[in-house]
């Protein structure tokens, strides 16, 4: 359907654009290899500070794509032509480079980002009309542009991962006369990663093609094949879990790669179908924002707009859980590993939002940003999903409320997680580690434990989520909210199953009141359908 987009256009002195951005690979990218079929290319990443100093963005991010670019421009050089670098406004870039350079065409993956990187394709979409330079775009993955309906979209998807990879040019046309370009350091945009947990971080993943391909391979041949059985908890998931999720999330890696590397791997069928379900709701949840951008900032379902107003403590409680000291260890725990190394698993991290949204009573939208900036795998459209439905705002999801000392118990059941991230609570004996309120004065004496070192609980758990369960089933149970989430599944709900599920009243029915058979203290019915963050 692609290749039609360019083989009209065929010749030689051709020169185009081709716009690097969330996709920093040279293997399977189809806006690259059409670019080199029609003629020169002139491959561009363009570094735009209002995007870099954003509210959801963070110096850790850039210096991942820094590390990804410097790979890419020495790949695309050993073709023939080096990836050119210039910093400021995107549409300003390409108009200067106009000038030097008389390109005709700009090629890009499509993108589904913020509301700003939203704007500024359709920026520069429109300086491109205006200029008359022929504006082509490509999906990247799974992600359907202009989706009118989720009926059949799983086949897409599908079809979309079986076709065959894009192989890169064998040589590139070198344009002379043309700078190269640096990059600029974070210090030098005045991006900063001081965090208040753990100060500067330490522990990330780089960046680059070659550490995804890697990493990927380490997975799939010798980490990989325990995996359905050890992602839950944070130690054994950091070794055990694919780790790719940063690569995919900028680009360095191909979805399409992994998919079919992952089928064609020697994996056991059980931790195979587990990862590839994974991959598969990667896109599922992106496809959300890109149909509906409006999600970045508003409810799903607008039945709960208002139910999490401000309270007393709001501020304060806010500030606890982003510091990791909440007075629950294993919380504590989590959050400051992810703030130190930019990862955590998915349980953990909707046990986070779970104690920020219903023990903390916290909208999503305070803490949105935030978690974007320690997530290395910041991918908007899951992010906003996902916010949303460990927050219980979807009105199509069964609120998932996390017992944080369950969790603890379960899932570093000897407190060596804790004792590694909450030093305060080193020498508190294992009986005691993720309830350290029941230790008795003298016992707190023994373990040299003062108040002022680590604090209480900051809310009583039961009594809290008592109250957030009669808040959200008052708002379950009324007639607009059955009317509105139906019409969200409609949307956006999954149609994996065989039979369509959108035709179905009484599942939609039995849905938008939450009653599938669980309660809301247990995992919901989409536990296992977990997407990038594994």
């Amino acid at each position: 359907m692609f290749v039609l987009l360019y083989t009209g256009l065929m010749q030689s002195n051709a020169i185009t654009l081709v716009w690097f951005k969330r996709d920093l690979r040279l293997h399977d990218h189809a806006p690259l290899a059409a670019a080199a079929a029609r003629g020169a290319v002139l491959p561009v990443f363009v570094v735009e500070p209002d995007i870099l100093r954003a509210a959801d963005a963070d110096a850790m991010h850039y210096r991942f794509v820094c590390e990804c670019v410097v790979e890419l421009r020495a790949q695309l050089a050993a073709l023939g032509q080096p990836l050119i670098v210039r910093t400021g406004d995107a549409v300003e870039v390409f108009e200067a480079l106009r000038q030097q350079v008389a390109f005709d065409a700009v090629y890009a993956h499509q993108e589904t980002g913020n509301a700003l990187t939203y704007a500024r394709d359709r920026q520069a979409l429109a300086w491109a009309q205006q200029a008359g330079v022929a504006w082509h775009e490509w999906p990247q993955h799974g992600v359907v542009r202009v989706l009118k309906s989720r009926n059949g979209w799983a086949r897409t998807w599908r079809a979309r991962m079986q076709a065959p990879q894009v192989q890169p040019p064998a040589r590139l046309t070198a344009l002379p006369a043309l700078s190269a370009g640096a990059l600029p350091s974070a210090e030098a945009l005045g991006l900063t990663d001081l965090h208040p947990a753990v100060g500067q971080r330490s522990g990330v993943q780089q960046g680059g093609e070659t550490r995804g391909l890697a990493t990927l391979h380490s997975f799939l041949t010798e980490r990989g094949g325990d995996y359905q059985r050890k992602i839950s908890a944070p130690a054994t998931a950091a070794v055990a879990g694919s780790r790719i999720s940063a690569y995919l999330a900028w680009g360095a890696l191909s979805l399409r790669r992994a998919v079919q590397e992952a089928e064609n791997s020697a994996l056991p069928s059980r931790a195979k179908r587990a990862f590839l379900s994974r991959l598969h709701w990667h896109c599922h949840f992106m496809q959300k924002l890109e149909s509906e951008p409006e999600i970045e900032t508003r409810c799903f379902n607008p039945c709960y707009e208002q139910m999490r107003a401000p309270h007393d403590n709001t501020q304060r409680y806010l500030a606890a859980w982003c510091e990791g000291r909440t007075g629950y260890p294993f919380v504590d725990a989590c959050m400051r590993s992810l703030q130190a190394t930019g990862w955590l698993n998915f349980r953990m991290r909707a046990m986070l939002v779970s104690f920020a949204a219903y023990n903390l009573w916290l909208d999503w939208r305070l803490f949105r940003d935030f978690l974007a900036r320690q997530f290395l795998d910041y991918e908007p459209g899951i992010h906003m999903s996902q916010l949303q439905m460990q927050s219980g705002v979807t009105g199509i999801n069964t609120p998932r409320i996390y017992n944080p000392v369950k969790q603890g118990l379960e899932h570093d059941p000897d407190g060596h997680f804790v004792r590694r991230w909450v030093p305060e609570l080193a020498d508190v004996p294992t009986l005691f580690i993720h309830q350290p309120w029941k230790l008795s004065a003298m016992e707190r004496l023994a373990c040299n434990l003062k108040e002022a070192d680590y604090p209480a609980p900051i809310v009583e758990h039961l009594a809290a989520i008592r109250a957030a369960r009669e808040h959200i089933a008052a708002i379950r149970n009324s007639a607009r909210h059955r009317e509105v989430a139906g019409e969200v599944f409609d949307r956006h709900g999954s149609r994996r199953k065989a039979r369509d599920r959108a035709t179905d009243a009484s599942y939609r029915k039995r849905r938008a009141k939450g009653r599938d058979g669980r309660r809301f203290d247990q995992p919901g019915v989409h536990e296992k359908q977990l997407s990038l963050f594994e």
